[in-house]
């Protein structure tokens, strides 16, 4: 069992806190096949990272990009079929105060409302989405911005996250990082920098600590490295 003291916590959304899981896959392998692309290699390659930068990678025509990724947002934001909070995610919200977390997504502001919507957890008082940045995950840029809207050096902060480009923001940022293994192998995890890799929020208790939070981490995935 670990104690980490910090100042507030920065979450991915999907796959940390929402399971959207199905619908991300099925718009991309929708997307995949209309390219002619391998749909498992699209699908693990959007996970995490701005729709446009997924697009950019696969497509060579830069003047197709823009028109792609608004039809991808606009099935992605009327698909929220079977979007539900993963475990442990909504005890978790409702015992940090509210001005001690946000949301740091790479979804659009429009995508990540209609999720959240539908997998009915608090609203964060703090929202960074990729509207709001310029360089997507695996740049810090999004967790520099999620650190400063709460008021706190990204030091003091703990980022959740679930897949490898968001877990390298996280540490570029200058964050500790607690990878879930939701989406990916817990390997692709510690590979790229994550100092703790838990099986979801349920292992992740957090409570009020003088002027900070304190957390307790329990249930280490077998496949973590070892961490103080």
């Amino acid at each position: 069992m670990n104690y980490l003291p910090c100042q507030a916590l920065l979450f991915d959304m999907d796959g940390v806190l929402l399971d959207s899981t199905p619908a991300v896959a099925r718009v991309w392998r929708w997307w995949a096949a209309r390219h002619a692309l391998d749909p498992d290699e699209v699908v693990h390659r959007a996970h995490g990272r701005p729709s446009l930068a997924t697009v950019r990678d696969y497509l060579p025509d830069p003047a197709a990009w823009i028109a792609e990724n608004r039809e991808i947002e606009r099935r992605e934001i009327a698909d929220v079929a079977g979007i539900e909070p993963l475990p442990g995610a909504r005890a978790l919200l409702a015992s940090l105060p509210p001005e001690r977390w946000a949301i740091v997504t790479s979804c659009t502001r429009p995508l990540a409302l209609a999720r959240f919507g539908a997998g009915g957890l608090p609203w964060p008082r703090h929202l960074v989405t990729a509207d709001d940045i310029v360089n997507g995950k695996p740049a810090p840029d999004a967790y520099l911005r999620g650190a400063a809207a709460l008021g706190f050096s990204p030091r003091d902060c703990i980022v959740v996250e679930d897949v490898a480009a968001g877990v390298r923001a996280g540490k570029a940022a200058g964050a500790r990082v607690i990878a879930l293994a939701t989406t990916v192998a817990a390997d692709e995890l510690s590979a790229a920098g994550a100092d703790w890799i838990l099986p979801n929020c349920t292992a992740i208790q957090a409570a009020t600590l003088g002027k900070g939070l304190q957390l307790r981490l329990g249930g280490r995935h077998p496949a973590a490295p070892a961490r103080p």
